[in-house]
């Protein structure tokens, strides 16, 4: 384990609250603390217990506390760590932090905690910013894609084909011991299934990027229409306040107005756009064009219309799946015979209930792999891992020679090493770490 410098950091937010919670963590945790706390003496009592006492500047009582005791290996970080649970005073903890730095700790950089769990093999790079994507997780689906990442299911599939990989890359290397007997120890059509296989997971998860980002930053949900369709009455409504304008004048709106809203669990993306019809109006024509891109890049598309006018004519170039037609104004024309078409007032607020119930199912239908890539930094090495297996295929298509084989089997595993730390440079790992917040 690396022995490094002991660190503290408040790890509750900042502010006021009921408790906060100072961490502590280091080869001198115990010896630090056990100067400023009054109570049990902490190098004699067993990890995983909490105990009672107070934190003391000399004579001065600080504050009653308790004291979480984690011992190494058996904590977070693999050292030594201890938790200060003290009353959630601004006053109180900058005291009792300023007690622990003039006893030999020192501030903890932002992610210092987990970059040290990182080093100390705690767990894998994936895993780590894994932990980031959790304490940022703002729906159940983003919590559920950086629980799966940080249990390690991703890593532990892409550490086992690696392994594969290394195999035959090892015997490749060992091939060109004997260039002169010209000998094969790496069975070719072996390989190349191998190649394929690996191949196969890695486009699955590549395929998977675009999905992940949709967890990431909500569902897209564009509501679509012919002007003064109550279109911007909808998207206020579903908000519960006045995001867009909203006038008896058609087509007040003549760009797109995004809001994130969350409904069972689910974060949706709400896209109100400019009302689609035949205008000679160059701005009103360009929230138009603004609108049709939104509908195509949209998961959800309301289909927003009245009696006059159901502006079906212009959807046949879109995805049909994708559609949820809604009838609004019900409480001028009445309800729609089309029993395909929900049945709405968006300003008397009649039938949004149905409407966010039918959203939450057409998202559910919405099919979502085990695994889902979510970091644009995975992303790039899995394209590139990808792209040096595919040389591969090519070269043994070619009959090229090991060395050439060897050298683009080498950059692959470069790449899939780069994934999980196996292989890491300090400046990538103050990269990533730094976008952790302090305490953490």
């Amino acid at each position: 384990m690396i022995q490094l410098e002991t660190i503290c950091a408040l790890s509750t937010p900042q502010g006021i609250g009921a408790i906060g919670v100072i961490r502590v963590s280091g080869e001198r945790t115990f010896e630090i603390v056990n100067k400023i706390f009054k109570g049990k003496d902490l190098t004699k009592v067993d990890s995983h217990t909490i105990h009672f006492g107070t934190i003391r500047d000399g004579g001065v009582i600080v504050d009653e506390v308790l004291i979480a005791v984690f011992k190494t290996p058996k904590s977070f970080t693999k050292e030594d760590v201890v938790e200060i649970s003290c009353h959630g005073s601004d006053y109180i903890i900058r005291y009792i932090l300023k007690l622990l730095l003039q006893n030999g700790c020192r501030m903890a950089q932002a992610g210092e905690f987990t970059q040290r769990a990182f080093l100390n093999g705690q767990f894998d790079l994936v895993q780590a910013e894994a932990v980031a994507d959790l304490i940022a997780a703002d729906s159940e689906a983003a919590h559920k894609t950086a629980m799966s990442l940080m249990r390690g299911g991703f890593s532990n599939q892409l550490k086992a084909l690696r392994e594969e990989l290394i195999h035959f890359a090892s015997l490749v290397e060992l091939e060109l011991d004997f260039g002169e007997e010209d000998v094969e120890f790496a069975e070719r059509d072996d390989l190349k299934s191998l190649i394929l296989k690996i191949q196969n997971f890695l486009k699955n998860l590549i395929d998977s990027f675009d999905a992940g980002n949709v967890i990431k930053e909500g569902l897209p949900v564009a509501i679509i229409g012919p002007p003064n369709a109550g279109k911007s009455t909808l998207l206020n409504i579903l908000l519960n306040e006045e995001k867009a304008i909203v006038t008896e004048i058609a087509g007040t709106t003549r760009d797109v107005i995004e809001d994130v809203l969350f409904i069972d669990g689910i974060k949706f993306r709400f896209i109100d756009t400019a009302g689609i019809r035949e205008t000679k109006d160059v701005v009103e024509s360009i929230g138009i064009e603004r609108s049709k891109d939104a509908m195509r890049r949209a998961e959800i598309v309301l289909l927003l219309s009245d009696s006059e006018d159901s502006n079906e004519d212009f959807i046949s170039e879109f995805d049909e799946d994708k559609i949820i037609r809604v009838r609004n104004k019900i409480d001028l024309v009445g309800k729609a015979e089309n029993v395909e078409s929900l049945a709405i007032s968006a300003k008397n607020n009649i039938g949004i209930d149905e409407l966010k119930a039918a959203i939450v199912a057409k998202a559910k239908t919405k099919k979502q792999a085990d695994t889902m890539l979510t970091n644009l930094r995975h992303y790039e090495h899995l394209v590139k891992a990808n792209e040096a297996l595919s040389e591969v295929l090519n070269g043994l298509d070619l009959g090229i020679t090991g060395d050439f084989l060897a050298q683009d089997i080498r950059l692959s595993l470069h790449h899939l090493g780069e994934i999980t730390g196996a292989i890491s440079s300090d400046d990538l790992l103050a990269n990533i770490f730094s976008k952790f917040c302090i305490g953490k």
